[in-house]
């Protein structure tokens, strides 16, 4: 008799608990839209994130964005990339080179090749015409604190910081190796980039006296060398790089108070720690960088969609085509989900809805909610979530409805070769 008396009173506490979330959504969703007004004004970093590869994921960003700036200024984007990519992303704004734009494209998609996409393009070319749009005074300035993508840009940086090669004959061969930009620049294996790098920091760094009166921006040169040391080492923590190198462009750009964005994949964004895993976003809050509070997470969750999945190349390194995913890798499967994203799909009014879940009273910061953080998968997978809840790691949640799979950059690249 108790156990029966436990079991109904745990179920009738489920069922309230579902019925709390339901009435919850219904009073904090909205159309994400350009009529979406963000009411966090007082975060210092705003992030979005969701699954790579789906198109809409892009639209709902630029939404998001354009409302955040509605409202308030922007100083810096933060991208997933690295600093010297993020510094030609900069060009491109100024410029609006679109052959330039291109090519960073397939360089910033090279680590997740579900970005190097048209849908990412175009939406770099939406947000030149916003920041266009912008006063001289408040234009948005592009960073990224990942390690070294592909070495290409890291050349080209350098360079850019240096007066004189004259008497710098390793310099030289990098102008050289950028002239002739026929190396694949990969950061991946012992290339000759990786290798030609190596040696000209090593030949900087006995003959700094004599280099050093030639650059023309210490702090940034030396962080590019920096970063250049750690993307040759066999092992390194992606996550505690991106805070280390966040950390120095922190002191360098003055961020402190700054108003930022960010564009990073899921797993970056969460602002809690997920078992034995300990995200960007964590760690600045847990070394006391920012509050909790400072700090808004948006995550995109797909359904009815489908993700760019891999490319297919001939053996002569050619594009052939793309695969794509519609069940597997989207978050929304029937032996991949994730939890609680049924109350969402119930409760979406549009293909792109956003809901609001640090609300007052939200039923997402009831202890051991996982709910939208913990994947539920088939077989099962543990993570010991202990007491944390849906608000230790995120505050809003976007639901992507009918998404198709983002379209990859090479159909344009190769086709016009």
């Amino acid at each position: 008799m108790k156990k029966a008396s436990l079991l109904f009173f745990l179920l009738h506490a489920v069922l309230l608990m579902a019925q709390d979330k339901k009435s919850y959504l219904v009073m904090h969703k909205n159309a994400l839209d350009v009529s979406y007004i963000f009411p966090e004004e007082k975060a210092l970093i705003i992030g979005f994130g969701a699954y790579h590869g789906s198109a809409k994921t892009e639209d709902a960003e630029l939404l998001l964005l354009q409302s955040v700036l509605s409202r308030q200024d922007i100083d810096y984007y933060f991208a997933e990339t690295d600093m010297s990519i993020a510094h030609y992303f900069n060009e491109y704004l100024t410029t609006g080179d679109e052959a330039l734009l291109k090519d960073l494209i397939v360089h910033y998609g090279t680590r997740v090749p579900q970005e190097r996409t048209i849908n990412v393009l175009e939406k770099w070319k939406k947000i030149k015409a916003i920041n266009d749009r912008l006063p001289q005074d408040k234009k948005i300035t592009v960073l990224g604190s990942d390690i070294i993508v592909t070495y290409k840009y890291t050349y080209r940086h350098l360079l850019s910081l240096i007066n004189d090669t004259a008497e710098w004959p390793l310099a030289q061969e990098l102008q050289k190796t950028v002239a002739t930009d026929t190396t694949d620049y990969s950061a991946k294996y012992k290339s000759f980039s990786k290798n030609q790098l190596k040696a000209f920091v090593n030949d900087f760094e006995i003959n700094f006296p004599k280099y050093s009166r030639y650059i023309t921006d210490r702090k940034m040169f030396d962080y590019i060398i920096s970063a250049i040391k750690t993307r040759q080492l066999t092992d390194f923590n992606r996550e505690r790089e991106m805070y280390t190198n966040y950390m120095k462009l922190r002191d360098m750009y003055n961020l402190k108070d700054k108003k930022q964005f960010f564009r990073l994949g899921f797993s970056h964004l969460m602002k809690h720690k997920e078992g034995n895993s300990t995200p960007f976003f964590s760690m600045l809050i847990d070394n006391g960088i920012l509050k909790k509070n400072e700090i808004i997470t948006v995550m995109g969750y797909l359904t009815k969609s489908e993700v760019i999945w891999d490319e297919v190349f001939d053996k002569n390194g050619n594009f052939v085509n793309a695969k794509t995913e519609g069940d597997f890798g989207i978050g929304d499967a029937p032996y991949e989900y994730f939890k609680g994203i049924e109350a969402l799909k119930t409760e979406a009014v549009t293909d792109l809805c956003i809901f609001r879940l640090n609300g007052k009273a939200s039923p997402y910061s009831a202890p051991e909610c996982t709910d939208l953080i913990e994947v539920i998968y088939d077989p099962p997978q543990k993570i010991d979530y202990e007491n944390a809840c849906t608000l230790d790691y995120i505050d809003y949640a976007v639901l992507i409805r009918n998404s198709p799979a983002s379209i990859s950059v090479y159909t344009i690249t190769q086709s016009k070769k």
